[in-house]
């Protein structure tokens, strides 16, 4: 059963993170992670954020989004997300609607609109094969392509039951390999010269991700 998540304009910003955080933790134990996935999402993304200067605000939408990216999922409730082998391709056909999903269950949920279409983004590529909506480039909103390079590096760097992690430096050739392709080639910059400054890609950010 889906915790209650409701943000309104009267709540305020920890109580707010207190109950995404929740679902965050519900979203990792569903999709079979072992450590943090959400909040680490959420974190590299707040650096990455701070690196494009937005703005305190957006960057707390975009804390929305990256703890309840995958509220889609959740909700499809789907016995092949977490199995020990690949998806087919009707399995992945259907997870490509867990975005739309979760912009449905986001807005059930009470998150701002801002943070439901940057869930129904999340997907996106900057080519335009992404998807739900073939968007490119930057019809793609910043917080959104952000997401994209935080989620792809967590996933990667991840645990799963069908494959070993991969090391960070791995992680990282991935991402610039797809920079142009998959990801927006500014934001992978930005990603790296966070990394290449000593700093691990969540250390110094803080649990809150407030200023």
């Amino acid at each position: 059963m889906a915790h209650p998540i409701e943000i309104t304009r009267e709540e305020s910003e920890p109580a707010a993170n207190t109950r995404l955080l929740a679902i965050a933790n519900e979203i990792d134990r569903f999709e079979g992670y072992s450590e943090p996935h959400c909040t680490r999402i959420a974190e590299i993304a707040e650096a990455i954020g701070r690196k494009f200067n937005l703005a305190s605000h957006d960057r707390f939408i975009m804390r929305q989004a990256a703890l309840a990216h995958d509220i889609g999922e959740l909700a499809m409730n789907r016995d092949y997300i977490g199995v020990n082998r690949g998806l087919t391709s009707a399995e992945m056909l259907d997870m490509h609607r867990h975005p739309v999903i979760g912009e449905q269950q986001a807005a059930k949920k009470g998150l701002s609109r801002g943070a439901q279409l940057l869930i129904r983004w999340h997907h996106e590529s900057w080519n335009g094969g992404g998807y739900p909506d073939s968007l490119e480039e930057t019809q793609i909103p910043l917080a959104a392509r952000i997401l994209s390079v935080a989620d792809a590096f967590v996933s990667l760097t991840s645990k799963r039951p069908y494959r070993n992690p991969h090391s960070e430096s791995e992680a990282k050739r991935v991402l610039t390999e797809l920079a142009g392709i998959k990801f927006d080639p500014a934001v992978v910059k930005a990603f790296l010269e966070i990394t290449e400054t000593g700093m691990t890609a969540t250390e110094g950010i803080s649990a809150t991700g407030s200023e």
